[in-house]
């Protein structure tokens, strides 16, 4: 199988595409998209985020150590790029793309009322790494919207159609492929028929 060779570089995709609340210690707010986003550890919760210092958003992340992952859906591709490219030194992305400001629980940064799920952080540790600084946190609180819930208490992300980031562009997911620990569950109840 022939194979082409790359630069050395991010190829790690494709990736949740997430927007990120923040506050400053006024309160003023903003909006900026992430691709750099990802679990860290599971107990005790953590994630991290990784943002350029030139973006605006940076210095209330240094200032106030708190956001929100707020994930997104295809209802929200729009206002996902949206404020990915406009910065907030030059436009209210919250009144410009209608989004609705939630008081969090944990932290001073709202959360986007029309995301599916919003996650509050805050944040232990920066390692400046170069190009961007990261962010590691831990979480806080989690929301969830109750559209996704069902009669037994579970949450189905998948109903709210989330989104994925790959090499510049966004993508719906497509159809289930199967479950965690799918490729070795033994096949209970399946009929075999009786060669002849």
């Amino acid at each position: 199988m022939a194979k082409t060779n790359f630069k050395a570089g991010n190829m790690l995709y494709p990736l949740p595409a997430v927007l990120v609340s923040v506050a400053d210690k006024q309160g003023n707010t903003n909006i900026l998209t992430i691709a750099w986003a990802g679990t860290v550890c599971t107990n005790p919760p953590m994630v991290s985020i990784s943002v350029r210092p030139s973006r605006f958003s940076h210095h209330m992340l240094m200032e106030s150590r708190e956001f929100v992952i707020n994930l997104t859906t295809k209802e929200l591709v729009f206002a996902t790029d949206y404020c990915g490219v406009k910065s907030g030194r030059e436009v209210d992305k919250w009144k410009e793309l209608h989004l609705t400001p939630l008081v969090s629980q944990e932290v001073a940064a709202p959360s986007i009322a029309e995301s599916p799920v919003n996650i509050e952080c805050k944040v232990e540790r920066v390692e400046h790494l170069g190009s961007h600084d990261l962010f590691l946190a831990s979480v806080v609180a989690v929301r969830v919207d109750n559209r996704y819930m069902d009669q037994n208490g579970s949450f189905h992300l998948e109903k709210a159609q989330p989104i994925v980031y790959s090499h510049g562009e966004y993508y719906d997911l497509g159809a289930k492929l199967g479950k965690f620990g799918y490729s070795i569950q033994k096949n209970r109840g399946r009929k075999t028929k009786k060669t002849q």
